[in-house]
């Protein structure tokens, strides 16, 4: 299963179904004719006709154009199968749903079939005496020379203008010429690093960049190779061209399979190339007018003159229309950091200071045992991650910035070197540990680093939501330092925190941390590596070597 559909056949009925279901829409009940109109329509609503906005094509490039059905926006958008026109007499049932005193509008997208089909529609309706009038939107450039342009994501813009016309109450002749008006004026170009994959289709067919690809899997102008984001902003903008510097409408389009992140780092090179000040509004990103899972995006430029602009920005009720953004240069502040107390200028003891070197080594060369023990259980850089911290207190020892004959201040001093010099939550918990041991000695106005210990321990379980038995460093931590809490000796707390740290081996179920998403049995025999650290710390702190 490469995609989340049910039975391809079924894929437009159900997506229409999709949307049906939670808009302000009704369809139609009969296969053939795939309508989705406005479910509040009304030709002569408040005493005066409207009118009626139609368009439509293949299927495959929601949420146009069924997600653009909506007062302020399309009356109705009739739809076809995947990249496929819909049928002429689907097309007539839709003028004949909608169609008013005041005429209809359809919006065609400059494709043979949609031009034939809507065409064709055009005409038997106003042979059975509607009111009728057509725009054809063409605003592909990659094919400067082809004598008829396909019809892209401007198409969107024309839905809005006409819609906005129309929702005030001009007449056909001044819908149509303020559409026909804004096709002629809006432009656009894509760049997909590969084509679409049909409904059962297992991949694309083609996954080589190009430039310029139609919306039906059409090979693009030219294949490309950007090498970024800003070269594949580049290479559109200047295959777009433009006259002038604006100000311009830009509408930045997904064509379906590109991420949230890509799009604002597309974003934000569209707007640094065009220049912020010649972009007065913004539409997107987002996907507009998709082909299906297409991992590309497409540029829309429109000139922003004020009609346009008031057009564009007016409210409407179609779930997909994007709300219109004013751009402007990036606002900053700066931060209030935390002021770290200067480190060191305490008293020293050098025996301590021997003491936590002995440490630090202890660690550091622990780093590939715990690696080793962190890849099978997790992401394989836990004895990186203790020994960065041992090494930055060896270097902090060197340059004499630990107070080493000062309790409480070399425990803070410990608890921000932590947070400073080693990566992920092991640099973080730790941290926790020093510092709230730092507030209880410094409480205290005595040495009881087993008190202090003990606190900090309750401060690490209740921000990291591990207790003793969850599979981690506290399974080792925790049973050493309420030996020493108790009286007894190092050798007794080293013992204490080997013998924690082996029974992770046999928990084939951690409650915390990376491990607790690996499989129970890819857990089974394996200690848990901050458990395995603790213990190794402890051990080196008695002077002894209590494993196996």
């Amino acid at each position: 299963m490469h995609h989340f559909y049910n039975q391809p056949d079924n894929l437009v009925s159900e997506l229409l179904e999709g949307l049906a279901l939670s808009t302000k829409v009704t369809l139609s009940d009969h296969r053939d004719a795939r309508i989705v109109m406005r479910s509040d329509w009304r030709p002569d609503r408040d005493g005066r006709q409207q009118v009626a906005l139609i368009s439509g094509g293949g299927s495959g490039h929601e949420p146009a154009h069924a997600g653009f059905v909506g007062p302020g926006m399309l009356t109705a958008a009739v739809a076809g199968d995947i990249f496929a026109s819909p049928g002429v007499e689907a097309i007539l049932a839709g003028i004949r749903a909608c169609c008013g005193e005041a005429g209809c509008l359809l919006i065609i997208k400059n494709y043979t079939g949609d031009r034939l089909n809507f065409g064709l529609a055009a005409e038997r309706a106003r042979e059975e005496g509607f009111q009728v009038e057509t725009v054809i939107v063409a605003d592909d450039v990659a094919l400067p020379e082809a004598p008829q342009p396909r019809g892209l994501a401007g198409t969107l813009l024309v839905h809005k203008m006409a819609g906005y016309c129309a929702e005030r109450g001009d007449d056909l002749q001044a819908v149509s010429k303020a559409a026909g008006d804004m096709a002629a004026s809006v432009r656009s170009m894509g760049m997909a690093l590969s084509s679409a994959t049909l409904p059962g289709q297992e991949a694309a067919t083609r996954k080589t960049p190009e430039l310029g690809l139609g919306i039906h899997n059409e090979p693009g102008v030219r294949q490309v190779t950007p090498d970024s984001a800003d070269d594949a902003v580049t290479q559109v903008l200047e295959a777009l061209g433009r006259s002038d510097n604006g100000p311009w409408v830009l509408m930045l389009n997904n064509l379906g399979g590109c991420s949230p992140q890509e799009m604002q780092v597309l974003k934000r090179a569209c707007l640094e190339q065009l220049g912020v000040k010649n972009v007065s509004l913004m539409l997107g990103p987002a996907p507009l007018m998709t082909s299906l899972d297409m991992h590309g995006f497409s540029v829309t430029l429109a000139p922003a003159d004020e009609t346009t602009i008031d057009a564009l920005s007016a409210p409407v009720e179609a779930p997909a229309w994007p709300a219109p953004q004013k751009v402007h240069d990036i606002e900053t502040f700066s931060p209030r950091f935390s002021q770290q107390p200067p480190a060191g200028e305490g008293r020293h003891n050098d025996t301590r200071a021997q003491l936590i070197k002995r440490l630090a080594i202890t660690i550091e060369g622990s780093e590939k045992a715990l690696d080793e023990l962190d890849s099978k259980v997790g992401d394989g850089d836990a004895g990186a991650t203790f020994a960065a911290g041992a090494r930055a207190v060896a270097k902090a020892l060197e340059e004499k910035r630990l107070s080493t004959g000062e309790d409480a201040r070399l425990a803070s001093e410990l608890g921000h070197l932590f947070a400073t010099a080693m990566g992920g939550s092991s640099g973080v918990l730790l941290s926790i540990l020093m510092t709230s041991a730092a507030q209880r000695l410094e409480s205290q106005g005595r040495t009881d680093w087993p008190g202090a210990l003990q606190s900090g321990v309750e401060r690490m379980q209740h921000y990291g939501g591990a207790s003793q038995g969850d599979r981690t460093m506290l399974d080792a931590l925790i049973p050493a330092i309420e030996a020493l809490a108790a009286g007894q000796s190092l050798e007794a707390a080293a013992r204490s925190a080997r013998s924690g740290a082996d029974e992770t081996a046999s928990m084939r179920r951690a409650g915390a941390g990376r491990s607790s998403l690996v499989p129970e049995q890819a857990l089974d025999g394996v200690v848990d590596p901050g458990a395995e650290a603790v213990a190794r710390l402890f051990e080196a702190l008695a002077g002894s070597d209590s494993r196996r």
